[in-house]
């Protein structure tokens, strides 16, 4: 983009009317005269390029002038740039994977939701690294905190139920989770651990791994999902026959809670699939990723071209009187 440092000084190029104004009234009054007593021959004599170029000085002059005018008004063209610095987040999602969560409370069943959910949420974090840690009766690794979201997306679509021994391990879960970002050198580091029922796995009291991620500086954000009384729950019947039984939802929110309070993070209960929503957007607004954008404007200045411009139009009409269009006064 162009602009001028000085714009009022093209006012200047007014004086380029005033000029031609001036040139024509010198041209009418005429310069020496020299009587004759016919000009009748002087007007059949064929015409040299010097009648045709008779005007070009004082052209090449108000074009050297408006030149000038411009090259005083400091033409620049302006580049507009800009340096970001991205704070991201270390974020491990621990989710539960235990038969339990095929229960149909949610649509069409706990972890699918559970899996759409954190896609839309890792969707929505492109400046923080995330991994994925799964866990049943036992704990492990689906994901090494990455920034590749494709890489992410795939490995999450590929977690289900059964992949590990049943049961439900949190501390195990937890544990795995607080192993993955104790190295890490964020300033902030967050778990979500999301589970449906009650430890009753593992090595490791849930408790215990709370503490262990509080001297880490990890916040634990605890998500209990289930719907209160009893939940639809996949079975098969003595003919082999797919059912649904109705069993009632168990989930230890005293120990989920306790877990959230110790490291400085929240408990939220999902009774359905909109309120888990509602909850990781609720998360994504609490850990806020710092971005800074500094923005500057870089100036290129352009009168120099316009300046030489000038002068060699000066040049150009000095020589061309001088030398080509020369009169005798």
């Amino acid at each position: 983009m162009t602009q001028f440092a000085n714009p009022y000084l093209l006012w200047l190029l007014a004086v380029l009317p005033l000029m031609a104004a001036w040139y024509v009234i010198r041209l009418r009054k005429g310069g020496a005269t020299l009587r004759i007593s016919t000009v009748e021959g002087f007007r059949k004599a064929p015409r040299t390029p010097r009648y045709w170029l008779r005007h070009l000085p004082f052209v090449l002059r108000c074009a050297a002038v408006a030149m000038l005018v411009v090259a005083l008004a400091r033409p620049r063209s302006s580049e507009l740039n800009s340096t970001t610095t991205v704070e991201g987040i270390d974020i491990v999602l621990a989710i539960d994977v235990s038969g339990s969560m095929l229960a149909r409370d949610f649509k069409p069943d706990r972890i699918t939701a559970a899996k759409e959910v954190a896609a839309r949420f890792i969707a929505d974090r492109p400046a923080d690294r995330i991994g994925l840690v799964v866990f049943a009766g036992e704990s492990y690794t689906q994901s090494p905190l990455t920034t590749d979201r494709s890489s992410l997306l795939s490995l999450l679509s590929q977690i289900r139920e059964g992949i590990v021994e049943d049961g439900t391990a949190i501390g195990n879960g937890l544990a795995t989770s607080v192993n993955r970002l104790k190295e890490s050198d964020a300033k902030s580091k967050v778990v979500i651990l999301l589970t449906d029922g009650v430890n009753n796995s593992g090595q490791i009291a849930p408790l215990t791994a709370a503490k262990i991620a509080a001297q880490y500086g990890i916040r634990v954000y605890t998500v209990g999902v289930g719907s209160r009384g009893t939940a639809p729950m996949p079975a098969y019947d003595m003919w082999g026959n797919l059912i649904l039984e109705q069993r009632k939802v168990e989930i230890d929110e005293q120990t989920l809670t306790q877990i959230a309070e110790d490291t400085g993070g929240a408990y939220f209960r999902a009774t359905d699939k909109d309120s888990l929503k509602a909850i990781y957007d609720r998360i994504n607004t609490l850990e806020k990723s710092k971005i800074d954008t500094n923005e500057f404007t870089r100036y290129h200045e352009l009168f120099a071209r316009w300046l030489l411009l000038a002068l060699a139009a000066l040049l150009a009409e000095f020589l061309l009187t001088t030398l080509y269009l020369k009169r005798i006064p």
